[in-house]
């Protein structure tokens, strides 16, 4: 049975049981699903300290009688931070799974492992044993985040299973795993420190507002920086193997973004530059959707890629000097751009009485080509419409690469001059001869090309 809450009682500790309450309370109203029991329910660990919601680490505190306690003001705030969230159920993100994500979590230094979490509760169970799991005691959220209400699997071939999320709940669980890791980080800093020097002053003796002791150390983490092109010009083959990279790029804002912290190094394939360090959600967006070994279905977040957040974009492409000085895109991305700009008044539509414009766009646009990514010159676009209700449609043209690509240095020069400006082969000099892609096996379900 879960302790009242006292209405409009600020300040103070509340007992796990009303802090559970005080939470459910205030997310009531939230787009993102909250659980009921996210202090008392795994994962949360109040002996460790901490408990997680959202991006906000919210402090325990061991008060008199020996109960775990919580400072209300840090619920509310917590509470608030998560009502502010805005999402779209229809922008999704496939979260899992991919071939090596399981190997990849496993390494990360943050108990959350949102992603790990998530993959080895799929993987194991299907949905009714899932469901009885969950009733006896399984991880019911994550991050106060009660995932399941908003997780959307589907299926290709009626075997392939996938999963996916909505873009802000990964985003949200990406920055509450680099908050709890920075916490982490900071707690050991700091209990090493004291041992060190002997010293009270190194740990935190905080008190919340009626003198109880917390847990929590008082060690500053330092704020992520804003990308200012310090790896410009790096190979990724080489930088990716310096020890200590990943602890530098998680360091940094997403250079896309400039919100959320960067969790991997961009990077284009065909040439192997670095582009920059960005966060997972623009990684996965940046990336075209169903990517297989030369098709690629052009999906709806391609507006924000190419119409609405341009300049953005390709100012971000075009941190590898490669497609700079080529002023071209990478493979996919110049035929995504083909398929959804090039060959728009190609597209058929169909009369749609839900619409004020009466029409709609005819099925779903997909775009594959012939040849291999490491001679692009060679290949051949083909323009296709799936799913069309007619049955009609099929193939909208056959583009090849040279011509894409000198409509796409026409189109950007209009659309955005200041980027094309910076474009150009006497912009950059000792470029290699040919392309030297980092992986040239893209047939995995990793989706190694991006």
């Amino acid at each position: 049975m879960s302790e009242r809450v006292i209405p409009g009682r600020t300040g103070g500790l509340i007992t796990l049981g009303a802090a559970d309450a005080l939470w459910a309370d205030l997310t009531a109203g939230s787009v993102v699903p909250t659980a009921s029991a996210a202090f008392t329910c795994s994962p949360a660990h109040a002996q460790a300290g901490y408990v997680l919601l959202g991006g906000c680490v919210v402090e325990t505190v061991k008060a008199d009688g020996g109960r775990w306690s919580v400072v209300e003001t840090e619920v509310r705030r917590a509470a608030a931070e998560l009502n502010a969230v805005e999402m779209d159920r229809r922008d999704l993100v496939r979260i899992g799974p991919f071939r090596d994500g399981s190997k990849q979590e496993n390494t990360e230094e943050t108990p959350l492992r949102w992603r790990w979490r998530i993959a080895r509760e799929l993987q194991e169970l299907d949905e009714p044993e899932r469901e009885a799991r969950c009733d006896g005691g399984r991880p019911c959220h994550l991050a106060g985040v009660d995932w399941r209400r908003i997780l959307v699997e589907r299926t290709r071939d009626r075997t392939a299973r996938t999963w996916w999320l909505p873009r802000a709940v990964v985003r949200l669980l990406d920055v509450a795993e680099h908050t709890e890791t920075r916490w982490l980080r900071a707690a050991r800093a700091c209990r090493a420190s004291a041992i060190v020097t002997e010293s009270p002053s190194h740990h935190r003796q905080a008190r919340a507002v009626d003198g109880r002791q917390t847990t929590s150390p008082d060690c500053p983490t330092a704020p992520l920086r804003l990308y200012n092109e310090e790896l410009k010009g790096h190979l990724y083959s080489v930088l990716s193997r310096k020890p200590g990279i990943s602890r530098k790029v998680a360091g940094w804002a997403c250079a896309v973004c400039r919100t959320a912290p960067a969790a991997v190094l961009d990077h284009c394939h065909e040439h192997g530059y670095v582009r920059a360090p960005v966060c997972r959600s623009c990684n996965t967006q940046e990336r075209p959707d169903h990517l297989y070994s030369n098709d690629i279905r052009v999906a709806d977040h391609y507006t924000r890629l190419f119409h609405t957040h341009t300049a953005e974009w390709l100012r971000h492409w075009h941190r590898c000097p490669g497609c700079r000085a080529r002023t071209v895109l990478p493979l996919p991305h110049l035929a995504a751009w083909t398929a959804d700009i090039a060959c728009r008044s190609l597209r058929p539509t169909h009369r749609d009485p839900r619409s004020s414009r009466g029409r709609k766009p005819c099925g779903a646009l997909r775009v594959s080509w012939t040849g291999s990514h490491n001679a692009p010159g060679s290949c051949l676009f083909t323009v296709a419409v799936d799913l069309c209700p007619s049955g009609e449609h099929r193939v909208l043209a056959q583009i090849p690469y040279r011509e894409a690509a000198e409509r796409f240095r026409t189109w950007m020069a209009e659309t955005v001059p200041a980027v094309a400006a910076e474009a150009g082969p006497d912009r950059l000099d000792g470029l290699p001869a040919q392309s030297r892609p980092v992986i040239a096996d893209t047939s995995g379900e990793g989706l190694a090309l991006f």
